[in-house]
């Protein structure tokens, strides 16, 4: 029997549509969708178990999205010819869907849950990642999963002023904004981005305009679910008990509150102090439990964890202190080294309260370019940037593994603050990979990341556009007495009890990237204004603190580091430099120890030669200008016996290049023969006198430059 199929077209503009269709293929799933723009195609697929693991006390999501290489007609790279792990990219893209989907599940669903984004068919002018979270939403609209929200995420790109909706790859090439925005109909839930140093209010405005794209899409899924009549499946809640809860909260919640509202600075302390509490108050409670006496104590530890997180919001509420003593914009004390590590190219050392990054700048060529093998994207980067999150910087121990998705998230986030501030190839001719190892951590650690990478960065000398600072912002609401308070510089533990983690980078001049996690509804635009606000004033300060370490980037590069020269050669020379099957070139490396790369752009060969030591350079770049150059009547060459024949010795003068020094040419007096006077290999310098026209050879002289005997 033919299957049922239901489609639905939303229009994102004039010429613009996506059709979302379900019941074709993978019915056995919860729910799919298959969503078309243009030829490019993805599969969201979403399965639920119907009861939770036993002991669940979270929510176990995973959210997987993964390009087909024949999507691309494309054959994957590597040894094994298939796709296999996720991608850095992969995982980034995942990682936003599922940041935008997570909030949509009730607090209490803990039933396992999976969400798989297939691309299966690739438009290179449809960019397929920005349509991700709009499938997978779709595909919890078709199916019985408990969710009563639906959401959508877009690309916002402005190009020329002009503000636009998923920009195609060569739109985006021109924008000046990058940011991809998740919300339901009525809450943005979601932004993450890179921008060229734009303003608080620009960036807002992006965000409005694409929440109004993403409205239609919302209603879109909805009208899905009613159409279909889909009906919501019924799931184990957790159990209360009102009156367990009350005997905790009167047990516990005015110590808490106490404990965050004195304040101290030191994390460990502050949790001894609220664990201290709570182990008198399990001891108590334990003692009194008996047949007649029963107490659920999983019910107990998950009261015990909602009043010291309602404890400590309603402490920074109401006395507009944080839990480590500070202002609500108090920014934690920041101090700065920069060349920390002797034989790094350059190193930096940031320390922001509890937090801390040493960050490395190592300098390559261009062969220690990142190749980017993906089914849509492939190029070459020059610039690296890896974080690492070693569980000692947060007192714990964990086995040392392949870096996690957040590691991955984190790090591209301090990658695309930085990125637009690399100089351009011909300021900056040097592969370069910033590498930041998290020691301590309290929160904010991607943020010291950007800090150090900046300070790194210009400790190598590399000639950054200007200085990028970052800050994490968090937010506590109370939406019943409409009181707030925005936080500066989050601690990790506001980040958990907080409605907002909120990270912005930039310079001076403006924001280069951005990302938000907004964990309640109704978050108003105004409020987002406020919190830029003080997000700009807070990274004004963090950029102060970093000028007092260095200001700007060093004059030049450490002695270690590799130096670098180009040289323009005309095309047709290229292939003499590297020779048949790249004899030459690879003999001048060897020579020299120099590395050397050739490229060929406007016309003119590029010759890059990068080395250790200025010696080593010497050597290369006079290799290279030997056999480039054209002899010229009348120079002085310093040669170098070939051969010899009765009638005189062939020298070679340039690379490549050999003339005939006749016998007759190597002294003013006569000779009768040149055994003796010149052996193979011996050096000698020589005048070129004459090319022959016809043949080209080349005539040279070594008595010319020799002091003519007086006449006696």
């Amino acid at each position: 029997m033919l299957p049922k199929i239901y489609r639905k077209t939303i229009k994102l503009d004039d010429k613009r549509e996506v059709t979302l269709e379900t019941g074709k293929l993978a019915r056995q799933a919860d729910g799919s969708i298959l969503l078309t723009q243009g030829n490019t195609m993805l599969l969201a697929t979403v399965v639920s178990a119907h009861e939770a693991k036993e002991g669940a006390d979270f929510f176990p999501l995973s959210v997987d999205y993964q390009e087909k290489f024949a999507a691309a007609g494309k054959i994957p790279g590597g040894f094994l010819k298939r796709e296999g792990k996720l991608s850095d990219y992969e995982v980034l893209i995942s990682r936003l869907v599922d940041r935008a989907l997570r909030p949509l599940f009730p607090e209490d669903y803990y039933c396992e849950t999976q969400i798989n984004i297939f691309l299966i068919s690739s438009d290179p002018n449809v960019p397929p990642d920005a349509l991700a979270a709009l499938a997978a939403s779709a595909a919890l609209a078709v199916s019985d999963i408990p969710i009563e929200q639906y959401i959508s995420e877009v690309r916002v790109g402005r190009v020329n002023g002009q503000l636009l909706i998923n920009p195609t790859f060569a739109e985006l090439a021109q924008s000046d904004i990058d940011m991809v925005i998740g919300a339901t109909y009525d809450n943005v839930l979601m932004v993450e981005g890179e921008l060229k140093e734009i303003s608080e209010e620009e960036m807002v405005e992006a965000i409005r305009f694409a929440h109004d794209a993403i409205k239609l899409q919302c209603i879109a899924q909805k009208e899905i679910a009613e159409e279909l009549g889909i009906v919501k499946r019924e799931y184990t809640r957790e159990e209360n008990d009102e009156a367990v809860y009350e005997k905790v909260k009167n047990a516990l919640y005015e110590g808490f509150y106490k404990i965050a509202a004195t304040g101290n600075d030191v994390k460990k302390e502050r949790s001894k102090a609220f664990d201290d509490l709570k182990d008198q108050f399990i001891t108590q409670l334990e003692a009194e439990i008996n047949e007649e006496n029963p107490i659920d104590m999983e019910m107990v530890y998950r009261y015990i964890s909602k009043i010291k997180k309602k404890a400590c919001r309603d402490a920074t509420l109401n006395e507009q202190k944080r839990l480590d003593g500070r202002d609500c914009d108090e920014i934690r004390p920041i101090w700065c080294e920069v060349d920390y590590l002797p034989s790094a190219h350059g190193s930096a050392l940031f320390t922001r309260g509890e937090t801390q990054s040493l960050t490395t700048a190592t300098l390559g060529t261009k062969m220690d370019e990142q190749m980017i093998d993906g089914a849509v994207n492939s190029f070459f980067s020059k610039f690296i940037l890896h974080y690492n999150f070693p569980s000692f910087s947060t007192g714990e121990i964990k086995p040392n593994r392949a870096p996690g998705r957040r590691e991955i998230g984190h790090g591209n986030l301090a990658f695309r603050a930085l990125k637009n501030m690399i100089p351009s190839h011909d300021d900056n001719p040097y592969t370069i990979r910033l590498v930041s190892d998290i020691l301590e951590s309290n929160g904010s650690s991607s943020m010291a990341t950007v800090c150090a990478g900046t300070l790194a960065l210009m400790d190598a000398g590399i000639p950054i556009k200007a200085p990028v600072a970052g800050i994490a912002m968090g937010l506590i609401s109370d939406a019943e007495t409409g009181k707030y308070a925005i936080l500066s510089d989050i601690l990790g533990d506001e980040d958990h009890l907080g409605d907002m983690d909120f990270k912005v980078t930039g310079t001076r001049e403006g924001i280069t990237a951005c990302q938000m996690d907004i964990k309640i509804d109704g978050l108003s635009y105004e409020i987002l204004i406020k919190a830029l606000d003080q997000a700009r004033r807070g990274r004004f300060h963090i950029l102060d603190k970093m000028a007092e370490a260095l200001a700007e980037p060093k004059p030049s590069l450490k002695p270690h580091a590799p130096r670098f020269t180009t040289l323009k050669i005309p095309t047709d020379m290229i292939g003499a430099v590297i020779g048949p099957g790249g004899k030459i070139v690879q003999e001048i490396q060897k020579e020299s120890g120099a590395t050397i790369s050739i490229e060929e752009k406007d016309n003119l060969g590029y010759v890059n030669i990068f080395a250790a030591e200025q010696s080593s350079m010497d050597i290369a770049v006079r290799r290279v200008q030997g056999i480039v150059a054209m002899p010229e009547v009348g120079e002085v060459y310093d040669g170098k016996v070939k051969s010899i024949l009765p009638f005189g010795a062939f020298i070679e003068f340039l690379p490549g290049k050999e003339g005939l020094l006749h016998i007759s040419e190597i002294k003013w007096e006569r000779i009768e023969k040149i055994d003796g006077i010149l052996e193979i290999g011996e050096e000698v310098k020589v005048k070129l006198v004459d090319v022959d026209k016809k043949s080209g050879k080349y005539r040279l002289s070594r008595k010319a430059l020799l002091p003519k005997p007086s006449a006696k």
